[in-house]
């Protein structure tokens, strides 16, 4: 299926309008929220939150590639953010904009995160790599409250 880029920068544009930190509170159509502890377990929280919700969604076939991009984003949140100021949690974000599925995490770092050249025999540093190459794009936007939400978007072929 051919990506329509205006659709990808008005999804984009419609979640910069209502803003990561307004859609992080929950409670919005098509909108599911989830926070997680600074711990390891929370890698599997998010891949289980992710897969049921796609599948709430009649999203299913997403859900393989849209866990392994939510493991990558909630394991650098786990690592990078953990002793950064602010809260003490990370937020996980799943909303959907036909035609897309966007995955969001915040966390409480504001450094940015940059994706570096994989190194296939190292056992880290291809986390953002895994996103770029799963998800139709990613980026971060920072969050009025402090910290960033890091997001992928998905193409959900409406």
């Amino acid at each position: 299926m051919v990506e329509d880029p205006l659709a990808t920068a008005a999804c984009l544009q419609i979640t910069r309008e209502v803003g990561f930190d307004h859609l992080l509170q929950g409670d919005k159509p098509y909108t599911t929220a989830c926070p997680l502890p600074f711990q390891a377990d929370s890698v599997k929280t998010a891949r289980d939150v992710t897969r049921t919700t796609l599948r709430d969604w009649g999203l299913a076939d997403l859900s393989d590639d849209a866990a392994l991009v939510v493991s990558e984003l909630v394991t650098n949140a786990v690592r990078y953010a953990m002793y950064a100021s602010g809260h003490r949690e990370i937020q996980l974000l799943l909303m959907r904009v036909a035609p897309h599925v966007l995955l969001a995490v915040a966390d409480p770092s504001d450094e940015v995160p940059r994706r570096k050249e994989p190194d296939f025999i190292s056992e880290n540093g291809r986390g953002l790599y895994i996103v770029e190459t799963y998800s139709q794009c990613w980026g971060w936007d920072p969050l009025a409250t402090g910290g960033k939400a890091v997001w992928a978007l998905f193409n959900a072929g409406f």
